[in-house]
């Protein structure tokens, strides 16, 4: 054993001088790191195996002197085998490093993510289950859970919370005037049918919302975002563009998607002033009707703002 040892370390110590020059030819030949240069392969060559081989002839001078063949040989062999495997190994810790790196961003970004629509939900909210819609739903439930489960498919849980906004919303106008008004009235049915138009108008935003969202589904913005400033004097001009085209693609689809959660957060105000105008409504007064009517008119003047804006968005 010792033999080999000794053998090993004269074939390591030969073969310094020829992987230095094959190195400071081309570093990449010589050196299993990303970006080698010639400063490590003159740290490599001229002291690190030399060290090495030293140490392992002075370990096996307590056998006396006698190299063997077969050490010499794998000592000749030994840096051009441990080159490709030193490679394979920093290949594998650096990608077991991004994916600990990306696991650990998921989950930040998750937690900020689940944070924040805690911070946003409002007090009181009822949470609609798709899975499992209310009993006795009506049409605009059941149509609310189908437009809440496309939010979750594409993964914005955090669109998805409008609709439970919408969902509180309407079942508490509904229940007022349900108080208010007998629902053989005439003023019932015409209350009725203007609250439910504007809440099909808004399930029909969430629909555009999940049509939209599928489109950059598979799109990682922070990905982008980190492969620009990282890599960004390593990447090619063509690579460049196309991420940076990615990320034009992201931020004008989250452009689009603030626009319509904005149009959906008027009719959603639109929903709280009928409320509160049903809530002022005494039906044994004589202003009642004056305040049914105004509310009604409020409701009229959304609904025919919200055509005219479809129409402009068609055009």
């Amino acid at each position: 054993m010792l033999g080999f040892l000794q053998g090993f370390a004269y074939g390591l110590f030969v073969t310094c001088l020829p992987w230095c020059l094959v190195g400071l030819a081309n570093p990449r030949l010589a050196v299993p790191t990303e970006n080698p240069n010639r400063f490590q392969v003159l740290f490599r060559y001229c002291l690190l195996v030399p060290f090495i081989s030293m140490v392992l002839w002075l370990t096996s001078l307590w056998g006396g002197f006698g190299p063997s063949l077969g050490g010499w040989l794998a000592g000749l062999v030994a840096v051009g085998v441990a080159l490709p495997v030193e490679r394979g190994w920093r290949r594998w810790r650096a990608r077991r490093h991004q994916r600990r790196l990306q696991e650990r961003l998921a989950a930040e970004a998750e937690r900020r993510r689940a944070e924040r629509e805690r911070t946003a939900r409002e007090s009181g909210v009822a949470e609609l289950d798709p899975a499992q819609p209310p009993v006795g739903a009506d049409e605009l439930v059941l149509s609310l859970c189908r437009a809440k489960q496309q939010l979750l498919e594409v993964k914005r849980a955090d669109l998805a919370g409008q609709v439970d906004r919408f969902y509180t919303r309407y079942t508490h106008v509904m229940e007022l005037l349900s108080a208010r008004f007998d629902r053989s009235e005439l003023a019932f049915e015409r209350s009725r049918g203007l609250i439910t138009e504007v809440c099909l108008g808004a399930v029909d935003t969430f629909s555009s919302m999940a049509a939209q969202s599928r489109g950059v589904i598979g799109l990682d913005g922070d990905y982008v975002r980190r492969r620009l400033e990282q890599e960004g004097n390593r990447l090619s001009v063509e690579e460049r563009i196309a991420l940076k085209r990615r990320l034009e693609l992201i931020e004008e689809t989250e452009r689009r998607l603030r626009r319509l959660v904005a149009r959906n957060e008027s009719a959603l105000t639109l929903l709280d002033d009928t409320a509160v105008a049903l809530a002022r409504v005494e039906t044994g007064r004589p202003q009642a009707a004056l305040a049914t009517d105004r509310a009604l008119e409020e409701l009229r003047r959304f609904i025919d703002g919200a055509e005219r804006y479809s129409r402009s968005e068609r055009r």
